[in-house]
């Protein structure tokens, strides 16, 4: 039996690009199954959204986005999901063990010591937010950062630069309140 043009094309994709946003995934769930979770998500996805695929245009950028936009939808699910009731703490503590660790924007936040830090990256819009996570503390290069959203690399610098500049502000008006 042959393969059809899309089992193929899923294999390709499988083959030359799985190896190389493993790292990507990795960086952003920061552990291993969730980024393979969300490998595997990101081909559904692709080959789901196949035809819409423009040859001759940049396939690993294409499936970057896809696994960007994949993994920005799950941490927004997980934000909205509803707490556990108020009730037995056995309950509370073992729906917390059974729950999946929070992003990974959430654990590097959670271990800043700063509230005022804390705060003041909560203020920033998304985008400003996202870049400085994945500049700052993640200390990904701005073309990373381009692959990893879509932003243009002049867009990341200049949102770069907007961002430090909201947070220096907020944080000097935090100290100057200490």
């Amino acid at each position: 039996m042959t393969p059809t043009a899309d089992q193929v094309w899923a294999e390709d994709i499988l083959r030359v690009y799985g190896t190389s946003l493993y790292p990507a995934a990795l960086r952003m769930t920061r552990n291993a199954p969730d980024a393979e979770d969300l490998l595997q998500e990101t081909f559904t996805k692709a080959l789901a959204a196949s035809a819409r695929f423009q040859p001759g245009t940049n396939l690993n950028a294409w499936l970057r986005r896809i696994m960007t936009n994949t993994f920005i939808s799950s941490y927004r699910k997980t934000r909205t999901q509803p707490q556990p009731a108020t009730g037995d703490a056995a309950d509370a503590q073992l729906l917390s063990i059974r729950s999946p660790a929070g992003s990974a924007e959430d654990q590097m936040l959670g271990q800043l010591l700063d509230p005022g830090l804390i705060a003041a990256l909560r203020q920033l819009p998304d985008r400003h937010r996202t870049v400085v996570y994945l500049a700052d503390l993640q200390g990904l290069a701005y073309q990373q950062i381009s692959a990893l959203t879509g932003i243009p690399p002049g867009s990341v610098s200049s949102s770069l630069h907007r961002a430090r500049r909201t947070l220096r502000a907020s944080l000097s008006a935090y100290t100057s309140h200490e």
